[in-house]
């Protein structure tokens, strides 16, 4: 409302029967911007948004009414000429190649291309997805079930092996509510790309400790996955507490636990971006909102760092004192790679974690803390 009374915003409602305007694609080589809604998908001019606006062409097989409709949840770019979409599909999830048209909305529907979204998109249109298309695979942050209890972090498509987290494992993902996923790369050697998962979600240890906590997550691009335990799973993912709190001894009490958003400034270092995080408070005590400041170089201090260990479920976390696998956890023993986190060797399964470090009870030691509240 305030915003509204400024002068300076104006609202948008290209579909008079929908308001769920979710994924927003900015195409700046074409001069276009791409954003998902119920049955569409909206090709704007970046210049001129309101330039053929009445033009309307179905995306994708439509219901008729509510939450049983195509609610588009993904867009990624594919190629130059083509983007690469997915839909509630109705409760059942559904992908398409779509021409990078002119019009006011790309067709993506009705064609033979269609293939099942499950994997790549969550079946319950309230519930958020998120993704990246790299080299042809998709990464995404996705409730992969109709009851939406299976969360995971899945790769599918690509040359690579199908890869997801552990399954009904809370230690891993619990009931997570998925924000971001961003590449950011850690050096000039594509082999040390990380893909980092921003998210919220319940804590594993209340009622000791808030009842949600934020995250960042990530995962080594070359990650084929592991031994035992680890087969088809991710051997290099580990996770660690964003935190965004009112600096100094008076702000003990004020953290904003709850992730609402994230937005990456690109800087002239692509290893080096700068992270922005919306966050919120909604205790009974203590309520609000605030924006935090993260740099890259205190977020891999983290994953690089000490771990802590908790013994079992009635233990306080503690630093970690045993014997480190090698390869580290959140380390990959696929070559070729190069750097500290990803170290070429093939010298001993990924599956001896298993055994000698319970997957999901070791976290990086220290927390990310905010450089500015």
């Amino acid at each position: 409302v305030e915003l509204k009374a400024t002068g300076t915003a104006h609202f948008f409602n290209f579909l008079l029967n929908s308001s769920d305007y979710r994924i927003l694609l900015k195409d700046e080589d074409h001069d276009r911007m791409y954003v998902g809604s119920k049955d569409y998908v909206l090709s704007l001019d970046l210049h001129d948004i309101n330039r053929d606006l009445r033009a309307r062409v179905d995306a994708f097989s439509s219901a008729p009414q509510g939450e049983c409709g195509n609610f588009i949840r993904l867009i990624q770019p594919w190629n130059r000429t083509h983007l690469y979409v997915c839909g509630t599909g109705a409760y059942n999830p559904i992908c398409a190649f779509v021409n990078r048209g002119r019009k006011a909305q790309v067709r993506g529907g009705r064609d033979p291309r269609l293939e099942s979204g499950k994997g790549k998109c969550s079946y319950d249109p309230k519930v958020d997805t998120v993704s990246a298309l790299i080299n042809e695979e998709l990464y995404a942050g996705v409730y992969i079930d109709f009851m939406g209890t299976d969360a995971a972090i899945f790769r599918t498509m690509g040359k690579q092996t199908a890869m997801r987290t552990d399954q009904y494992n809370s230690r891993w993902l619990n009931d997570p509510a998925f924000v971001r996923a961003q590449l950011i790369p850690d050096s000039s050697e594509r082999n040390d790309d990380k893909l980092y998962f921003f998210f919220r979600e319940k804590s594993a240890d209340a009622p000791l400790s808030p009842g949600v906590y934020s995250r960042i997550g990530r995962i080594c691009l070359n990650d084929d996955g592991g031994h035992c335990c680890l087969v088809n799973k991710w051997s290099t993912f580990l996770k660690a507490r964003l935190v965004c709190s009112v600096p100094g001894p008076d702000g003990i009490e004020t953290h904003f636990d709850e992730l609402q958003d994230v937005f990456i400034q690109q800087t002239q270092d692509t290893k080096n971006p700068v992270i922005y995080a919306v966050f919120s408070a909604s205790g009974s005590v203590f309520k609000g909102s605030a924006v935090c400041v993260y740099s890259m170089a205190d977020i891999r201090m983290v994953f690089n760092g000490p771990f802590a260990h908790k013994e079992g479920p009635n233990y306080q976390w503690m630093p970690y004192t045993g014997k480190m696998p090698y390869p580290r956890p959140g380390t990959v023993s696929n070559p070729p790679a190069s750097s500290e986190l990803c170290p070429n060797t093939d010298s001993l399964s990924t599956g001896d974690v298993c055994a000698t470090v319970p997957r999901g009870d070791l976290h990086p030691i220290h927390e990310v803390d905010q450089g500015l509240p």
